[in-house]
């Protein structure tokens, strides 16, 4: 009998790279109300050992979960060490919906970012992760999909931009000082909802340790028109050193009256990671990506989509780019 297509695909062994999953999957505070920050050593291994079930070696602690600033040392210790008995490593921590430029909360939530670098260069962690996206509001927590519902917009407002370009420089070169790359997440309605304002961002913050996690996947789901994903790629990927990656199902009348979105995975939805991916590491991307899934079995998805972007990515990062494939990356682009 001949081979089907699956039996011919090569299988994949793309093993220099850095793939890493989100903790979606697993509730943020357990059944006896107890929160995963807090929880008991039985309720991490529980999720480590999944984690390595599906054949993930790395994963992101997103502070939803875990608050590596806020973490004795001793629990730290715990955590780091059920983690390594799965085989399992956190690269990167995830400060999510602490926006600095929060009205009333700006130094509050800029100590907790200086906090939470020390603690992640403490864990041996290489990123730190944020963006300017704050808290749901009541209608987006009662939504099916928060993404429906309105939430926060970053204000029109020039000193409210340059407090926020000096808060990230900041923290840029605290995290220089420790060996840590900050990536900026792009999110709908704050100054990195667009390619031309995260990117404006980026330059005029102006360190080579500071670049942009273009999650395009947060607008391609929106319920209204958006950027064309492929422009929004070509502008953002040559500032990008750490990826959230997703894709959503869309739907979209010709006059934009109406869109409507749905979580699938990296192969099926609108965005085209085969090229995407190709692209960026034509650019010189050699960073963290990061599977993240909401809905279903989030895990599930996540595992789905490493074996895929596996097959989209070359054996090993490139060590050198060719004449053909661009301008040079940033030198926060290039961190392995």
């Amino acid at each position: 009998m001949p081979q089907t297509r699956s039996e011919t695909r090569r299988e994949p062994a793309s093993s220099g790279w850095q793939i890493a999953t989100c903790l979606h999957g697993f509730p943020t505070v357990g059944v006896d109300g107890v929160a995963f920050h807090d929880a008991g050593p039985e309720v991490w291994d529980d999720t480590f050992a999944q984690i390595a079930d599906v054949g993930f070696a790395l994963a992101e602690l997103a502070d939803s979960h875990v608050r590596p600033a806020d973490f004795a040392p001793s629990r730290r210790d715990e955590l780091l060490a059920i983690a390594a008995s799965h085989g399992v490593r956190m690269p990167s921590v995830h400060v999510q919906r602490r926006s600095i430029i929060w009205p009333g909360r700006e130094a509050e939530n800029l100590a907790y970012a200086h906090r939470t670098i020390e603690a992640a260069a403490e864990w041996g962690m290489e990123v730190f992760s944020t963006g300017l996206h704050r808290p749901f509001t009541d209608a987006q927590r009662a939504a099916l999909w928060f993404w429906t519902a309105p939430g926060h917009k970053d204000p029109n407002d020039a000193d409210v931009w340059r407090a926020a370009v000096s808060g990230f420089r900041e923290l840029g070169k605290h995290a220089a000082d420790v060996g840590l790359q900050v990536s900026l997440e792009m999110y709908e309605d704050t100054y990195l909802g667009t390619a031309v304002s995260a990117v404006r961002l980026v330059e005029e913050i102006g360190l080579d340790n500071v670049g942009l996690n273009p999650d395009v996947g947060n607008l391609v789901r929106l319920h209204r028109p958006i950027e064309d994903w492929r422009e929004t790629y070509t502008k953002v990927l040559p500032y990008a050193n750490y990826w959230h990656l997703k894709n959503y199902a869309r739907d979209e009348a010709a006059d934009g009256s109406w869109a409507t979105t749905t979580p699938t995975s990296l192969e099926f939805g609108l965005i085209n990671y085969r090229q995407v991916v190709r692209d960026a590491v034509a650019l010189g991307y050699r960073g963290i990506f990061l599977m993240e899934q909401y809905g279903g079995d989030s895990l599930g998805v996540c595992a789905t989509n490493q074996r895929y972007l596996r097959t989209l990515l070359p054996e090993e990062p490139p060590t050198s780019l060719g004449a053909s494939h661009g301008p040079a990356p940033r030198r926060g682009a290039s961190r392995a």
